[in-house]
């Protein structure tokens, strides 16, 4: 794993948390407990501050960045970024299953208890309300998530990837 400090900052890591080997994590960069960083993932806090919540997981070749002078990187606790994700210089709040391949852009706000779409581009600015899944190119609301069958999908991710961090945590 590439852990670097920049500027005099320097990741800060709890010991329970599970880094792959070719996972990034640069800068002013905190984490909570039980998160998971997995293969290829670049969390780059040189611009800005990002900070982790609890049990987060990020998920293989997800990219966590900010904007310089402007937008830090704040997620919340309980949150999943799936594959290949872009998060940058925004806030997700706790409970929050952003999806393969999502874009969520700078000064967007995911409330908690919501789901971004696979596939979806969260526009600059957007603010996602909480209970409600995003989807599409630009991002729209399609559902309410008690209408749905994704109630227990967030937390079921999110634990799954406790486990799974438990698997490749027992290897080494």
């Amino acid at each position: 794993m590439l852990i670097k400090s920049v500027n005099g900052k320097s990741p800060l890591i709890p010991e329970d948390c599970y880094v792959a080997e070719n996972a990034t994590i640069v800068g002013d960069v905190t984490f909570g407990t039980t998160c998971s960083v997995w293969f290829n993932a670049v969390i780059r806090g040189d611009v800005h501050f990002i900070k982790i919540g609890n049990k987060v997981n990020i998920q293989d070749g997800a990219v966590i960045h900010c904007t310089y002078q402007k937008h830090p990187t704040i997620i919340g606790n309980n949150v999943s970024i799936g594959h290949n994700a872009i998060v940058h210089g925004c806030t997700i709040h706790d409970n929050v299953l952003i999806g393969m391949g999502a874009i969520v852009m700078d000064n967007c706000v995911i409330e908690s208890n919501a789901i971004i779409a696979a596939g979806a581009v969260v526009t600059q600015n957007t603010v996602v309300p909480s209970g409600s899944i995003y989807a599409g190119v630009p991002a729209k609301k399609v559902k309410d998530i008690d209408q749905s069958n994704f109630a227990g999908e967030i937390e079921r991710i999110s634990n799954n990837y406790v486990m799974y961090s438990s698997w490749f945590k027992n290897e080494e």
